[in-house]
């Protein structure tokens, strides 16, 4: 084991403060990371505050991570030291269930976040990277295209790979009508993806004052979705709408904008359940579905499509020590569109 500097929370009322943790001694297919930047994700900011449950303390969060590699195991091919790699919200998994076998990683029931889950190797739970480095089997390490801006890389970790999935599994391409429900950290990540894929991208927001954003990120067209004469206009013409809302706010109102066989996929995730009305799914046979992060082949795909595109997040770096200032402005959406941490920083501590 060796030390190495963190910030972490000692409780659900603590701010995160600088620390020391224990990281483990390569094995053989180990790759150990100097973290060069970490993204800040809502559910950092859920995780730390315990308003999921489940939190043990102290807690290093942290799944958005960029670095270099600083040394390998003896079995160790895909990596050598001085390689740009990344991590996201997973850092192991039984590799031997089915969803494994189809690469479909973050479905398996015995998956290891990159924090807070038990950590098999030191005991208790795993730390993320709010930290200087980190170790983690190189099956759960990704390869970073080295033409694109690294503190922008990370947030594709989470917020990139959370909107590229759903878009990919419904076959979202060229010619298709996509509408982007809500334009925040992922929100502005599916507007770029979208762009990318040649669609018609339809921006859907309750703030006016964000269409010459939402313009530039790529959108065809802004609606604000409070204007009922706007929503009318496109009732019936979408073939897929990705909502990242995770305010309630009525569903139909976007269900009943699909074509025939549209899907709505939710990424957002509202504190109390959305109300579904059944006509509004069946009467043109659309459908509503979720979607979680994804698996380790689908996120090096984003991350490879990301360098042919130059497709990064529009960032704020801050340094380590304004985290918990971070922390605020984020439950004030005070931020284009994605905090990511200097991890330089780290180490004037």
């Amino acid at each position: 084991m060796y030390n190495t500097k963190a910030y972490a929370a000692a409780s659900a009322t603590s701010p995160l403060a600088s620390t020391q943790i224990k990281r483990r001694d390569l094995i053989e297919h180990d790759v150990q990371i100097e973290i060069l930047f970490c993204g800040i994700c809502h559910s950092d900011l859920h995780s730390v505050r315990n308003e999921w449950g489940g939190t043990v303390y102290p807690i290093v969060p942290g799944h958005e991570i960029v670095g270099r590699v600083t040394e390998v195991g003896s079995a160790v091919t895909k990596y050598k030291p001085g390689d740009l790699a990344a991590i996201g919200c997973m850092v192991d998994s039984d590799l031997t269930c089915p969803h494994c076998k189809a690469g479909l990683e973050q479905f398996c029931q015995n998956t290891i976040l990159t924090y807070n889950s038990p950590d098999k190797h030191l005991g208790g739970v795993t730390y993320g990277g709010y930290s200087n480095s980190i170790v983690a089997d190189e099956r759960f390490v990704l390869r970073v295209p080295d033409n694109l801006d690294l503190a922008g890389v990370a947030p594709l970790l989470c917020a990139g790979i959370t909107t590229y999935s759903p878009l990919r599994h419904w076959g979202v391409s060229e010619g298709k009508k996509v509408g982007v429900v809500g334009l925040g950290g992922l929100g502005h990540m599916a507007v770029k993806f979208a762009h990318a894929f040649g669609t018609h991208v339809v921006v859907f927001t309750t703030s006016p004052d964000k269409t010459e954003d939402a313009l530039r990120l790529g959108a065809d067209e802004v609606v604000v979705s409070r204007n009922a004469d706007e929503m009318q206009k496109h009732a019936g013409s979408f073939d897929f709408i990705l909502d990242t809302v995770s305010a309630k706010h009525d569903i139909n109102a976007y269900l009943n904008l699909l074509r025939l066989d549209g899907n709505i996929t939710l990424v957002g995730a509202p504190e109390k359940p959305l109300d579904v009305a059944a006509f509004s799914l069946i009467m043109a046979r659309r459908s509503l579905s979720g979607s979680s992060i994804g698996g380790i082949a689908e996120t090096q795909e984003m991350l490879d499509f990301c360098g042919e595109h130059s497709i990064t997040a529009d960032v704020e770096v801050v340094p380590i020590q304004k985290v918990n200032e971070a922390y605020d402005r984020l439950l004030k959406s005070d931020v284009k569109y994605r905090f990511v941490i200097d991890m330089a920083s780290l180490k004037s501590e």
